[in-house]
């Protein structure tokens, strides 16, 4: 069966009633989508931010009177504040057509992370094997990325690693995979450690990486030292976090951050300083990873 896409190009200030309209005619779901590559990052507290430019669509399953219904839409939108595009979508297995986008991908020289419906391009290589579309990080972002290949080229013996805001575990499981003897993770979120839990049994580390909240690590490990502290998430909390993952880096250890923009770099570097003897920033497009080594 066919479906008819409606989408309703306007801005924020009408980005509701269009949802609203697309809803009340009998759309099966609605897509609020950037419709200008604005990116939204780090919304203060309570915020729910939206984009400028909304592309609002609407996905419908009954078509016989498909005109009518585009005609009726589009008399809701006649003014300029509106453009009406619409598609017809001929029906398919979406999971599929879903999944088939994504293929495995190589960091450095020995990882690969591989969809489950992806037989390993390189068998006898290491391979984290995570289904995308998680939406704590698969490695599709460069953000992610950077770390991988950091965790790829620098993991050459057993140590010690903290993932701080693990996520999926997507980097604690790499580098346990890679040769790490154990790793914790951290997050504030308990759907973010079941996610990573469930990866790591998948990936059969679950008995080297220990999950710990937020609030549970705080408590129970506040001194506890790693080899290499990871921590992929917002420049505005790296900052504040900097005398916190300093504490739990052994000296001479590593730190590695990530989730920085590259406008934001000087300011990471600045706030990790009087820990760390910081090395120059690795670029990926808009994206930074800064290392540094724990000073004595």
């Amino acid at each position: 069966m066919p479906w008819l896409q409606i989408s309703v190009h306007t801005n924020q200030n009408h980005a509701e009633q269009a949802e609203d309209t697309l809803l009340q005619y009998g759309a099966c779901s609605v897509t609020l989508k950037d419709a200008a590559d604005e990116p939204i990052l780090e919304p203060a507290p309570g915020e729910t931010p939206i984009w400028k430019n909304i592309i609002a669509t609407g996905l419908f399953n009954n078509i016989e009177n498909q005109e009518q219904l585009i005609g009726r839409i589009t008399a809701e939108f006649d003014n300029g504040e509106y453009s009406i595009t619409t598609e017809i979508l001929q029906d398919q297995n979406w999971t599929r057509s879903w999944m088939d986008h994504y293929q495995a991908m190589q960091f450095g020289e020995r990882l690969w992370v591989c969809p489950w419906h992806i037989e390993p391009p390189e068998p006898d290589a290491t391979n984290l094997r995570l289904d995308p579309g998680l939406a704590f990080g698969t490695g599709t972002h460069p953000t992610t990325s950077l770390c991988l290949s950091w965790l790829d080229q620098n993991i050459q013996q057993p140590k010690s690693l903290l993932d701080f805001g693990c996520g999926s575990g997507i980097l604690a499981i790499a580098a346990l995979l890679l040769g790490l003897e154990q790793a914790d993770g951290v997050d504030i979120d308990p759907q973010a450690l079941e996610a990573s839990l469930a990866n790591a049994k998948a990936n059969q580390v679950e008995n080297r990486l220990h999950l710990y909240t937020s609030e549970q690590f705080a408590t129970e490990h506040k001194q506890q030292q790693y080899e290499i502290v990871v921590a992929n998430i917002l420049s505005g909390p790296l900052v504040e976090l900097a005398p916190t993952l300093a504490g739990h880096t052994l000296a001479g250890g590593d730190i590695v951050l990530s989730g920085i923009l590259t406008e934001q770099a000087e300011g990471i570097i600045d706030a990790y300083t009087p820990y760390f003897k910081m090395d120059t920033p690795i670029f990926e497009g808009d994206w930074v990873l800064i290392h540094g080594c724990r000073l004595t």
